[in-house]
């Protein structure tokens, strides 16, 4: 194995611990979700790269990451990206030197990222819109194209929840990251995506299917955790039909669900869902 791919940084990483229960001690090998930061940088023909944002991510898939956040935060349209690649600067650390992607877009970005995006924005893996520069910044929506196709059925719906369990490896060994899938009206998956920020998540999964060449827009956004208007705002963008969550919603974002014409499902379990519009 070469020295670039020993330092590119792992979903998970292993720790030692000692776990206390009723019936005893022991001291065993556990793993954690990796954490580490993710910087964004954007150029385009005749502007040198600048730094857009900066976010707390689970390592992997970060080209879908980037591609994906631009698209949401509607800096970019998907035919808009010519490239993604990690940053080569030389001053980089060699450990940072996969913590820095940087994407070239073919025009001017739709919006100007030094008004929106301060060069030194950042993010926690827990929050989606930190760095936004006005209350009204963050509740502008960019309405992408609406899914056109039909939404998933009440018994498909209550089914989709597992259907992501089931592709969830990274919290099946450490039970500390969330999850976001693509799915048809019939339940089929097509992207999913796990990262400790349940937005980045949302992010990987868009931006899964904008490298690939296809739409963003799909029946079904399936979340692992609650839905925030974070989540509805990066949906509504995508052009996703529905988004189907494990947890409740929250006001704002019924809210701009009903303005945009997007499905929401809280409380999804196998046996319960409702929908709130």
């Amino acid at each position: 194995m070469s020295a670039d791919r020993e330092r590119r940084p792992g979903p998970t990483v292993r720790t030692r611990v000692h776990e206390l229960t009723s019936s005893g001690e022991r001291r065993h090998e556990d793993r954690l979700a990796t954490e580490e930061p993710l910087e964004i940088r954007l150029t385009w023909p005749g502007a040198p790269a600048r730094r857009v944002w900066v976010t707390m991510r689970t390592p992997g898939h970060d080209f879908e990451l980037a591609a994906g956040w631009l698209v949401h935060e509607g800096l970019a349209r998907p035919a808009d990206i010519s490239g993604v690649a990690y940053c080569t600067d030389r001053d980089l650390e060699p450990a940072q030197e996969f913590n820095v992607v940087t994407v070239t877009l073919a025009v001017p970005p739709a919006t100007d990222p030094g008004h929106r995006h301060s060069t030194q924005a950042t993010g926690s893996s827990a929050c989606g819109v930190c760095g936004k520069d006005s209350i009204s910044a963050a509740l502008d929506v960019a309405d992408g194209a609406r899914w056109p196709g039909p939404l998933p059925e009440p018994d498909v719906v209550r089914r989709l929840p597992g259907l992501l369990r089931e592709k969830q490896t990274v919290f099946e060994r450490t039970g500390g990251v969330h999850a976001a899938g693509l799915f048809t009206a019939a339940g089929v998956p097509l992207v999913v995506r796990e990262d400790v920020g349940r937005h980045n998540a949302v992010d990987k999964v868009t931006g899964a299917r904008v490298l690939a060449g296809s739409g963003p827009a799909e029946a079904a956004l399936v979340v692992s955790g609650r839905a925030g208007f974070e989540l509805v705002q990066k949906a509504v963008t995508a052009g996703t039909g529905a988004l189907v969550a494990v947890g409740a919603p929250t006001s704002l974002a019924v809210h701009l669900a009903e303005q945009a014409g997007l499905a929401v499902f809280g409380f999804t379990s196998a046996d319960r869902c409702v929908r709130y519009c």
